[in-house]
């Protein structure tokens, strides 16, 4: 799942639009990402650039991606170097993963020097360096000192570019070299071949390269007859004209459960119904969405690590309280019993004297009456055996009253758990984890901790129109649910929630259609819709059919005392619905 040369190079290309613009603002979000927002004729460009290992990449972006307070130091030198600078050139050698960014920029005295932000998209070594006009290194995201690498990278260093692999370029080679590279080693696969054969593809295209050629099994290259290299080079030559024309389909690779695979600049069709394919319009677009999608629930288990462990230790302990008290339930199963026990003593205190230890009696509540056996303390009098066994009862019996509803307090307190934990994992910004926080503080799971300044904002509720031209609210969390269904809606509003599972609460605006007060109900394709959502927002997000219940608002009601987000409701109707990502996003405004 790497982003490579031939990529690489097609975002250079879209890029091109930058050239000639200025530098409007450079923001780092984390520790290995920055921003640099470039001021063009066509507006103002936002260009993302990534070094962790795992998501290395350069794109333009229309995320909105939140501006720590505090600017770390590299962000700050860069602001001291680039601030207004002009974006004179972009540069790639080759095929090679290295984007060279130059930029005339005034230093101190007021003059205009060349300065040049090196972009390595190289898996673990990938690097942001910002090099002089004698290419000297000025500073690094990454720091990497003689001890962890034979390749230091430090200030003050000469910046070199790393040896050439001696591959062929798609654009440059012919048939002739193409075939004799690829026959070099015949035991080798053929998708290993077409990787060692050109520079800078991916696993994922030299694969395809493969399967468009045997259809079947991967080959070897000794089993290449000359059809089959025929058909290999009419799809490495039909790519090149793509490359060229600009015609690439820009294709994302994610399986049925929604889960992302992969990436390409070409259509890749060897996976068949194994997987989803979904194209789009430029390269950035697709990493734009692949990352953005992919990795939002980790940035956001990096900034609220400890409140995932503490609801996840919570529900663990909640869930595990009512185990418990359901095991002690069973237990007052007996009480019954008990008191069938002394009862059957009293009956037959003529016939019991002081110092036995066991009776047997006919069980007149049962229809045969079948004699049982009654245990007794030889130490009590007859009457006494009885109230112990009356006093075993009402213990069982009170033990039972007070179980059930220390369950029922339980089952509540995990679904509400669960709920935020949910919310969490949709948490976009510090301010929609900061919203959480103040929740949990305020239902005693968290201690309030003193905060600098003022909190961050966390995000308002999220917007859809139907294709009918209702709106569509969705709460991000249990307090903007509360406040959504209990305040702001009207009464002959649609209410919309998963069924009996965490979710958003989902709101339908009708407009006040018909008379005041009046049920109007909205037309089934916009319900289609908005159950949708609902269910795509949900734990039921990944699931192929969901139960989402709707109703009107008038006939939702918040019980007194009940934990955020929960209510309860009456007059529903159930709708079966696909969680539809593709309808979420065409939907939101």
């Amino acid at each position: 799942m790497a982003l490579d040369g031939v990529y690489l190079s097609l975002i250079k290309k879209e890029m091109g639009c930058l050239t000639g613009g200025r530098v409007d603002k450079i923001y780092q979000p984390s520790k290995e990402e920055l921003v640099i927002a470039i001021r063009t004729k066509e507006g103002l460009k936002r260009l993302l650039i990534n070094t962790v290992s795992g998501s290395a990449r350069i794109h333009l972006t229309t995320a909105d991606i939140e501006n720590p307070k505090q600017p770390p130091m590299f962000c700050m030198l860069l602001r001291k170097h680039l601030s207004s600078g002009k974006l004179a050139d972009i540069r790639q050698e080759g095929f090679e993963r290295i984007l060279m960014l130059d930029f005339d920029a005034a230093n101190e005295l007021g003059d205009i020097v060349r300065l040049t932000v090196a972009v390595e998209i190289m898996g673990r070594r990938s690097n942001l360096l910002l090099l002089n006009a004698e290419g000297r290194i000025i500073d690094c995201i990454k720091r990497v000192s003689p001890e962890v690498s034979d390749k230091p990278v430090l200030p003050g260093m000469i910046y070199e570019l790393p040896q050439k692999s001696g591959r062929l370029r798609i654009n440059e080679c012919s048939r002739e070299e193409f075939e004799q590279r690829v026959r070099s080693d015949p035991k080798a696969e053929l998708s290993k071949a077409v990787m060692n054969t050109l520079e800078g593809i991916s696993p994922v295209f030299a694969r395809e390269c493969a399967f468009f050629t045997s259809h079947s099994q991967e080959l070897t290259v000794g089993e290449m007859t000359d059809d089959r290299f025929d058909r290999l080079w009419f799809f490495v030559n039909k790519t090149r004209e793509s490359i060229e024309a600009g015609e690439n389909k820009f294709t994302l690779i994610k399986t049925p459960e929604g889960v992302f695979k992969d990436f390409c600049f070409c259509d890749i069709n060897r996976f068949g119904g194994l997987m989803i394919t979904r194209h789009f319009e430029s390269p950035s677009q697709l990493l734009d969405y692949f990352y953005q999608e992919r990795d939002a629930l980790s940035r956001t288990r990096q900034k609220a690590q400890d409140l995932f462990k503490l609801l996840a230790a919570t529900i663990e302990r909640t869930e595990r309280r009512v185990s418990n008290q359901r095991l002690e339930l069973k237990d007052c199963a007996k009480r019954e019993e008990l008191k069938q026990y002394g009862d059957l003593i009293m009956a037959n205190l003529y016939g019991i004297k002081r110092g036995m230890e066991e009776i047997s009696a006919n069980n007149f509540y049962l229809p045969d009456s079948p004699v049982v056996k009654i245990k007794l303390d030889k130490r009590l009098e007859p009457a006494a055996n009885a109230q112990r066994y009356y006093k075993e009862y009402r213990k069982l019996d009170t033990a039972e009253k007070k179980l059930r509803e220390l369950i029922a307090s339980g089952e509540e307190e995990a679904k509400y758990l669960d709920s935020v934990f949910d919310a969490l994992t949709r948490a976009q910004t510090e301010g929609d984890i900061a919203a959480l926080r103040e929740e949990l503080a305020e239902q005693g799971y968290l201690k309030r901790g003193r905060q600098k300044g003022k909190p961050p904002k966390s995000l308002p509720p999220m917007k859809f129109r139907s294709s009918e031209g209702y709106d569509i609210t969705v709460g991000r969390n249990n307090a903007q649910n509360d406040r959504l269904t209990c305040k702001e809606a009207k009464k002959t509003d649609i209410w919309l929630h998963v069924k009996d599972i965490t979710g958003s609460h989902v709101i339908i605006s009708c407009g006040g259609e018909g008379r005041q007060g009046e049920e109007v109900m909205p037309p089934d394709r916009t319900i289609e819709e908005a159950a949708a959502i609902a269910a795509y927002y949900s734990k039921a997000k990944n699931s192929s059919r969901a139960d989402v219940d709707y109703t009107f608002v008038k006939y939702v009601k918040k019980p007194a005392g009940s934990k955020p987000g929960m209510v309860i409701f009456t007059s529903n109707y159930t709708i079966t619905v696909k969680p539809d990502e593709e309808l979420v996003r065409r939907l939101m405004v």
